[in-house]
C-alpha cells in the first residue's frame, strides 16, 4: 500500500523543488548591480510626478470583485454543456434556476449601483 504512494511523492518533491532551484540558479547567475536610476519606479528617464501607490475608489474593487465571482459562477456551466443530453430535461431546469440565480445577483448589483463606473 506504502508504495502506491511513491510516485505521489516524487511528484509533489519536484513540484516544490523545480520552482526554489529555479529561482536559486536565477539569482546566481543574473547580474546584481543597483543604482539609483534603477531602483526608481520607471526607467524612461522622467521624474515621477508623485507616488506611485494612489488610491483607487471603492467601485473598482467592487467591480473587479463581482467580474469575479460572475465569472467562477459561469465556468460551472461547462459541466454541464458536456453532459447535456444526459442530462435531459432536468440538467436544463436546473441550469435554468442556476442562471436565474445569477441574473437576480446582476439585477441587486445594478440597482445598488456597483455596476455604475462614473
Amino acid at each position: 500500500m506504502p508504495r502506491d504512494y511513491i510516485p505521489i511523492f516524487i511528484f509533489l518533491a519536484v513540484a516544490v523543488l523545480f520552482p526554489v532551484v529555479t529561482i536559486v540558479v536565477a539569482k546566481l547567475i543574473r547580474p546584481s548591480a543597483p543604482f539609483l536610476a534603477k531602483l526608481e519606479a520607471y526607467e524612461c528617464g522622467i521624474k515621477a510626478a508623485s507616488d506611485s501607490r494612489g488610491r483607487y475608489t471603492v467601485r473598482f474593487y467592487i467591480i473587479a470583485i463581482l467580474f469575479v465571482i460572475f465569472d467562477v459562477e459561469t465556468i460551472f456551466l461547462f459541466p454541464w454543456a458536456v453532459r447535456y443530453r444526459t442530462l435531459g430535461w432536468f440538467g436544463v431546469a436546473e441550469v435554468a434556476v442556476f442562471l436565474a440565480i445569477l441574473i437576480v445577483g446582476y439585477i441587486w448589483a445594478y440597482k445598488k449601483g456597483a455596476l455604475e463606473w462614473v
